[in-house]
């Protein structure tokens, strides 16, 4: 059963459930209530932890977009791999991503007027951190914590359950935390990550929005308008 006190979506709910009552989540609530308790800036707030899940119901998934964990600086975070709450500037890896959108689409470009993403969350695209909290100002500082187990468990989900999905693993961390994905029912597109350490080595010019709009089409789905921003 899931634990009552956890709020978040129904499908991922039912799905995860069982998960919540694990020892390694437990630990995991533990580890966090003591950080708390030590004075510890934590992001995204509370409520947001399971934003990604929350925002993007189960059986609408259509892309799922795998990243590391929250922004740790002031403001950024708010439980969306990638994006930013309204009105916050785009970090350089968001910057870069959009460059490759303009290459991608340089016919249809409309110009981004911000950098939430949580439309694309509403169309069907998951955007999952595979570490779900951080320290303020300390990048990976709740890696090896429990989040890892809990993601990859969404992941399992994600491919047993479902079919002709689209995965975006940008970077060594996101292609081996999809490793476990039946490439033979789901399309696989992997690419170096778009931080600036790393997106010239492939990111950019890897065409994978437009291939993953065309394997939508291909399904019977509805593209991702990937220009409509809040």
């Amino acid at each position: 059963m899931a634990d009552d006190r956890v709020k978040l979506e129904a499908s991922w709910k039912e799905a995860l459930g069982e998960e919540f009552g694990k020892p390694y989540m437990k630990q995991l609530r533990e580890f966090l209530q003591r950080e708390k308790q030590a004075g510890k800036r934590i992001y995204p707030p509370g409520s947001r932890i399971f934003a990604a899940l929350d925002a993007t119901p189960l059986p609408d998934v259509k892309v799922v977009i795998i990243g590391q964990d929250p922004y740790h600086g002031t403001g950024q975070a708010h439980g969306l791999c990638f994006s930013v709450p309204p009105g916050v500037a785009a970090p350089p890896s968001l910057i870069n991503i959009f460059q490759e959108l303009g290459e991608e689409f340089a016919e249809e470009r409309r110009g981004f007027q911000g950098a939430c993403l949580e439309s694309w969350a509403a169309q069907g695209v998951l955007l999952l951190n595979a570490v779900l909290t951080v320290e303020a100002g300390r990048a990976a500082s709740h890696q090896g914590k429990g989040w890892e187990q809990f993601t990859d468990r969404v992941v399992e989900i994600l491919n047993a359950q479902r079919s002709g999905l689209v995965f975006l693993l940008w970077g060594s961390y996101a292609q081996k935390k999809g490793a476990m994905v039946d490439r033979s029912r789901h399309c696989v597109l992997s690419a170096p990550h778009p931080s600036p350490l790393s997106a010239h080595r492939g990111f950019f010019g890897c065409g994978h929005f437009a291939r993953t709009n065309a394997y939508l089409t291909e399904q019977g789905a509805d593209p991702i308008d990937w220009f409509a921003l809040a």
